[in-house]
Order: structure tokens, then sequence, then C-alpha cells
């Protein structure tokens, strides 16, 4: 575990971020919203607790001095520090283990989770649960729990190779919970998933409140993620198990959920979030920053920004354009954007992908840019090709830029759009040169959708609303917590949600 300090102030309200990937150690755009809301509110004091993935991750923002400390959890990398427990304690947390399990494998036992999970936490703050995860009676509790007569998963027959692979997911995915976690003020929990596990326990223990901003629906996510995976059905059934009811409980103990659009908010109803919980809070950008973007390029061009990962698409996106370059052969294709780390196959198959279709002179990488601002003017329109998206910045600091835009149908994309710029269906590379040939075609109508954009952005999207809205809630959820004794621990759960109905 890696801390940076700073300095901590007091009696100022106190918030702890919880990331994963993102803020401080990534680029892209969940960490410039983190870092925008931080340094929007110099006034207050934070904290992150960030999940990485080695722990040897650089910091890549400036950290500002009201953020008194980051600490980087790593999932991956040398096994944290601990002993195994041993005789009776042995006994204890292995049957807390076989509840956790029959929880995930069991739909009549669901109701077990939460119990076997604050237990589990427990056990990691006593440095007891990492080395139980890694021993061999770990592996025989679920060897046992998926062999019991009845449950779908011992269909698929499984393995030991199965339970040593699943048992060494969970123990990375519970490493979070071994840190020590914030004791007062807001847990904000920038995401789904293995971020919120200090939160669930601040909140357990502390009676912090727990404040829950889903940009993607992490839980879709991994589904789509695990599709694709290399494991075993039975693998899968115990981890996406685990990514299904820990979405449930976070939904179930929020004291607020804050999605960045409407789309998100269907999930974490169906997940079971009380809708009187919910209440949209959409990224905003500063349009300041992001001034219209001037003359277009004189040669026709597609630009397109983000980081170079398969969520985003890019192989429908370099097939639309080869039908673009059907009709339009003197159009390019721009795409700028840093390639994360593990993601170097991934941009070599696309650059394949041109070269095969025949149009790799004109697909260009370029790269992180010095200022995103000249990836929008690069383009006469500006394409997102996403599967999946929250709110994407991208596009909203496109449409600040004032560049007409084709996007896919996914996550906020149409709240964002509205009519200021074509929407297509995801994966449909038809569909997309359609629209980008209908925009290429018609330079006014370009003109007066990338007005229409900016003017959107000013009304709806500012960065100032963003910073105050989540002020505001910062400080309601801080005078919650306060009032939090053990005792109270229901009432004020209660107060919270008729909180959050009131702010919705």
């Amino acid at each position: 575990m890696h801390v940076h300090h700073g300095a901590r102030r007091s009696g100022s309200t106190r918030v702890t971020l919880l990331t994963e990937g993102t803020y401080p150690h990534s680029h892209g755009g969940v960490s410039v919203w983190c870092d925008q809301l931080v340094t929007g509110m110099p006034d207050l004091d934070f904290e992150v607790i960030a999940v990485t993935g080695t722990g040897r991750e650089p910091l890549v923002w400036d950290i500002p001095e009201h953020v008194a400390r980051v600490v980087s959890v790593p999932m991956w990398g040398p096994a944290p520090d601990g002993r195994a427990p041993r005789g009776r304690s042995r006994n204890q947390l292995a049957s807390v283990y076989e509840q956790f399990l029959t929880a995930l494998l069991d739909p009549a036992a669901e109701h077990g989770f939460a119990d076997a999970l604050y237990a589990m936490a427990r056990a990691a703050a006593d440095g007891t649960l990492s080395p139980f995860l890694r021993g061999d009676k770990a592996i025989g509790v679920l060897t046992a729990v998926w062999n019991r007569p009845g449950l779908a998963v011992r269909e698929a027959r499984p393995t030991l190779h199965d339970a040593i692979t699943a048992t060494a997911l969970l123990e990375h995915a519970l490493r979070p919970l071994a840190t020590p976690p914030p004791e007062d003020g807001v847990a904000h929990a920038v995401s789904g998933g293995v971020a919120v596990l200090p939160g669930l326990a601040a909140l357990e223990r502390h009676g912090v409140p727990l404040l829950l901003t889903e940009h993607g629906v992490y839980l879709r996510e991994r589904y789509l993620g695990y599709r694709t995976a290399p494991y075993r059905w039975p693998v899968k059934a115990v981890v996406l198990g685990f990514f299904r009811l820990l979405a449930e409980e976070t939904y179930r103990r929020a004291a607020l959920i804050t999605p960045g659009n409407r789309y998100n908010r269907l999930w974490e109803e169906q997940g079971g979030a009380d809708p009187g919980s919910i209440r949209t809070v959409y990224n905003g950008v500063d349009p300041g920053a992001f001034p219209p973007a001037g003359p277009e390029p004189d040669r026709p061009t597609l630009s397109w920004a983000g980081r170079v990962d398969p969520i985003k698409d890019l192989e429908t996106l370099i097939r639309a354009f080869a039908l673009v370059r059907g009709q339009l052969p003197d159009a390019q294709l721009r795409l700028f954007g840093g390639t994360p780390r593990g993601g170097e196959a991934y941009r070599e198959r696309c650059e394949a992908l041109a070269a095969e279709l025949g149009h790799g002179d004109a697909v260009t990488f370029e790269g992180r840019v010095e200022d995103i601002k000249d990836a929008y003017a690069a383009g006469n329109v500006v394409m997102l090709s996403s599967i999946s998206e929250g709110f994407p910045f991208t596009l909203i600091e496109a449409m600040s830029c004032g560049r007409a835009t084709v996007s896919t149908d996914v996550g906020g994309v149409r709240e964002a759009v509205a009519d200021t710029g074509l929407v297509v269906p995801p994966r449909d590379p038809a569909r997309m040169a359609d629209a980008a040939l209908e925009l290429l075609g018609d330079p006014e109508r370009r003109r007066s959708m990338g007005e229409a954009a900016r003017l959107r952005v000013i009304e709806q999207f500012t960065l100032r609303q963003t910073v105050d809205t989540f002020r505001a809630i910062y400080q309601e959820l801080s005078a919650l917590g306060r009032m939090w004794t053990p005792e109270t621990a229901e009432p004020a759960a209660l107060a919270v949600a008729s909180t959050g109905s009131r702010a919705g």
C-alpha cells in the first residue's frame, strides 16, 4: 500500500474519493471528472483511496494541497502482509466464507451475502483474510459448496483448477477490504465494484455515509468483459455472482446515488436501489476551456478522441470509415488518445484492420495530444463509436467546441446530444458511415448543428453546475454522518433515504 501525504485541516468537511484504475494514476474521462471536483472545491478536505493494478503506478495528476493523502491499494503485485488464522478463528472464517460462497452460487441463500461480507471485512482488517484465501482450506470450502446437489454450477463439473482460479480472483478482488476505511466525513465511490469495498466497511464500522457515482454501469461492463474472458463457466459464476451481489448491496446501502445519466438510473433501480435515493447529476465542462474550434480542415476528416480500448469499439469506426472512403476517396480518419498499458495488442488489431480494408494510409493513430481541443478541431465531424459509456466527456467537449458529432446510442449519449448531432446504433458500421457522409456532404447543417451543440453545453452541462451540486451533497451527507451512533444506525439510514428523495 503506497501513501502520498498532504495537509489535513481541522473543521472542514472531509471527502474520501474511492477510485479504481482512474484518478490519480491515469488519464481519461473519470480521472478528469475527479480532478475537476477536487480542484473545484479547495475549501473541502479530500483523501483518495485508489485501487490500482500493481501499486507501482505513478501519480499522473498534480495533487492539490487540500488532498490530505492518496492511498494506493494494489489488486495485483505482491500479496498483502498478514498471518493465516489458526484453530478456532480459522474454523470461524471458513464458515463465514462458506456462507459467502453459498450466497454467490445459490439464489435461495443470497440474503447471507452482506453479513458474510462484513465478517470478512473484519478478518481483512486483522490481516487474516488474504492469507486464508491463499491457503488450501479456502479452496476446499469452494469445492464443497459448488458440488452440492441441486446447484446449477455443479452441472458444469467444476475442476480443482477452476476452484484454484476462482479463489485467486476473489482473493485479489477483496484486497481493498484490508485498507483502513475512512472514519468520518463522506465516502464518495466514483465507480461501483471493488472500489466501494472500503466505503461499505466505513459505513458498517463508523457510520460514514456512502455516495455512489457510476459513470459506466460497473456490473454491465463486468458482464461484457467476462463474456469473452478465458475462464470456464464455474469460475465466471462465482466472480459474476460476487459483482452482482456487491452491486446490490452498494445500491441498498448508499445514502445517495448520483448517476451521470438516466440510462444508468434504470440499471441501478433494477439492482434494487430505492428510486428516492437516486439523483441524476450530469458531467460538466468549462465552456471557456473548450471555445469554438474555428475553421474546419480542408480535407474531409473524421476525428475521434479517447483511450484506445475495446469498449470504444474502434473496429466499427474503422469499418464505417472504409465505407465513407468508398464515396469520398480523399477522406481521412484521425484517432487521438493514449493506449493504456496492456492495450497495445488492441491498437495493433485496429491498425491491421485498417490496412486489411485497404485504408491503412488514411487512418492515423496520433497518440496523446498536448491539447485535446486540437483533436476536436482536427475533424469536420467528431465521432464516438463506444459500446458502453456513462455521460461521455469527449462528446460534450466536442459539442462545446462547436463541432457536429456522430455517436452511438449508448449510456447517456442521446441525453447529451439531443438534436445537435446524429446518433446511430452501436456496432453498425453502415449506419455510422451513412450519418458521417450525410454531415460531410452538408457544410451548412454541420455549422448550425455545431452552434446548437455549444449552446446546449452552456445551458445544461457546465462544470460550475456540477461542482456546486456536489458541494451541496457533501455538506448534506456530512451533517447526516455526524448524527450517526451504533444505536441510531437504522434511523440515520432512513433519514438519508428521505434526504435523497428531497434532493431528487
